[in-house]
């Protein structure tokens, strides 16, 4: 008998109607556990409940709230190992990006351990004698949370963490996909202590857990990060109803090389920021746009530096790019790539489906050459080991290709030049700018988000957060 992992609602671990199977990428005849999908009636009991707790959580010491937040994340950071290890057996990330991302869970709610004794607010005087006009911020109440599967640890995190410090109850729903590794966070949240109602786990489909936390007229906030098609609906059904939402979602995101860039080093970014995670990642560098003078030699450094990376089960010590985290994604990197060829492009490395000891979702990294940025894989994401070069005459050329795009996500330059590093940190038209650094790799103190089609509403992570989970009340004194 498999072991079968449980919802919380309500202050109690609650069974439902269905199961899901966790199936691990690197071997798909291991099934990791069965994981409860809760019905739509188990979610309206999971809003519920974080309504009717609204009020003392909002009410609750902030020492009290600051300690908790605190305890949870020393718990993840003293059990990095062990969720990392699950993390990447069901996600499919190398074993040393999953216990990296289960450490940042760990410092994001020690950060907002923090943030909670630093809520502040303004004191001023009115226009009219004898007249103070307060200005504070409030919860907003209940915060229904849908995170997505290819960063199952810090994106939770970055969203209850905030959440929970600012006084509101959460309903949290994580992706279908990587039911563990939330599971194993939700039972850390619910072994601190929190109280009954303050935090409610629910697993299951988008279509029935997910409908009903976006369309429930209690839950003040949605906080979603996923694919731009679901964001849409999320976004109509939010305003439908005037509620609060924010929305992360895709990326084409441009990596820039010049001429006088260090070539190692640009490699490397590249690398990086397109293939590691197995590219699945809304920030990486699927866009590689690179100076005609260095372009022959860029392409040779990268494709010897791909044929190098060892593809392989995410939890062997030596594996460089892991599988692809299901068979529809894999399917969908596929299509990509042979829409790709079509239209034109070269494949000059890659590209494979691979056999390895166990089977998996093993896909070789894929590297198109004589791209042009109209092409359909210079324009959609392919959320996989896939990157195009593009060829551009000049800086001008690549500023204007670089900004090119429906997405706003992230966006990355290699050069040696103060002044053209200087020129595109101001001109490049992203929420986040990386100057010979991959495109990839936030830290977790920072606002994360973007511009056009990447994301809505204000920034995720660091004290920003409190622009979301907050609400702001003017209050007027008079003697």
């Amino acid at each position: 008998m498999r072991d079968k992992y449980l919802n919380y609602i309500a202050g109690e671990w609650v069974d439902g109607p269905d199961v899901a199977q966790n199936i691990n990428p690197s071997d798909i005849s291991d099934v990791i556990a069965d994981y409860v999908r809760a019905d739509r009636p188990q979610t309206i009991d999971a809003i519920n409940a974080a309504s009717n707790a609204a009020e003392s959580w909002r009410n609750f010491g902030v020492q009290a709230r600051s300690d908790l937040l605190d305890s949870i994340g020393n718990k993840l950071l003293n059990q990095k190992e062990s969720i990392g290890s699950l993390l990447s057996r069901e996600e499919g990330k190398t074993l040393p990006e999953g216990i990296g991302e289960v450490t940042r869970a760990g410092h994001i709610f020690k950060f907002f351990a923090g943030e909670v004794l630093r809520q502040a607010g303004d004191l001023l005087s009115s226009v009219r004698p004898g007249i103070d006009v307060e200005i504070v911020r409030e919860p907003m109440g209940v915060i229904g949370i849908i995170a997505p599967w290819n960063f199952p640890a810090a994106i939770p995190a970055w969203k209850i963490a905030p959440a929970l410090a600012y006084g509101n109850c959460v309903v949290f729903k994580p992706a279908d996909l990587v039911p563990g590794t939330a599971h194993a966070i939700s039972k850390i949240i619910v072994d601190s202590g929190i109280p009954s109602g303050v935090f409610n786990f629910v697993m299951g489909r988008g279509s029935v857990v997910g409908e009903e936390i976006v369309s429930n007229q209690r839950v003040d906030a949605i906080t979603f990060t996923g694919s731009v098609e679901t964001g849409q609906r999320v976004a109509q059904t939010a305003v439908a109803r005037m509620a609060k939402f924010q929305l992360e979602m895709g990326g084409k995101n441009p990596l820039v090389v010049l001429d006088d860039a260090d070539l190692t080093n640009a490699v490397e970014c590249a690398v990086n920021g397109a293939y590691y995670s197995t590219g699945q990642r809304c920030t990486a560098s699927s866009r590689l746009v690179v100076t005609d003078s260095i372009y022959n030699q860029f392409v040779e450094a990268l494709i010897n530096r791909l044929d190098g990376l060892k593809i392989g089960n995410a939890i062997d010590p030596n594996t460089d790019v892991g599988p692809v985290v299901d068979k529809n994604q894999l399917n969908q990197d596929l299509n990509c790539i042979k829409e790709a060829e079509r239209e034109g492009a070269s494949l000059a490395f890659g590209g494979n489906l691979l056999k390895r000891d166990t089977e998996g979702f093993y896909l070789q990294p894929a590297l198109f050459t004589e791209t042009n940025n109209n092409m359909r894989i210079n324009r959609e994401e392919v959320f996989g080991p896939v990157a195009s070069v593009i060829r551009v005459r000049d800086y001008d050329e690549a500023l204007a290709v670089a900004n090119d795009t429906a997405f706003g996500l992230s966006s990355g330059i290699c050069t040696t030049s103060l002044k053209y590093a200087a020129h595109y940190r101001r001109n490049a038209q992203a929420g986040m700018v990386m100057v010979n650094l991959p495109t990839a790799g936030v830290d977790y103190h920072v606002p994360f988000g973007g511009r056009k089609g990447s994301s809505y509403g204000s920034r995720e992570q660091g004290r920003y957060a409190q622009e979301f989970y907050t609400t702001v009340k003017t209050n007027y004194v008079g003697s």
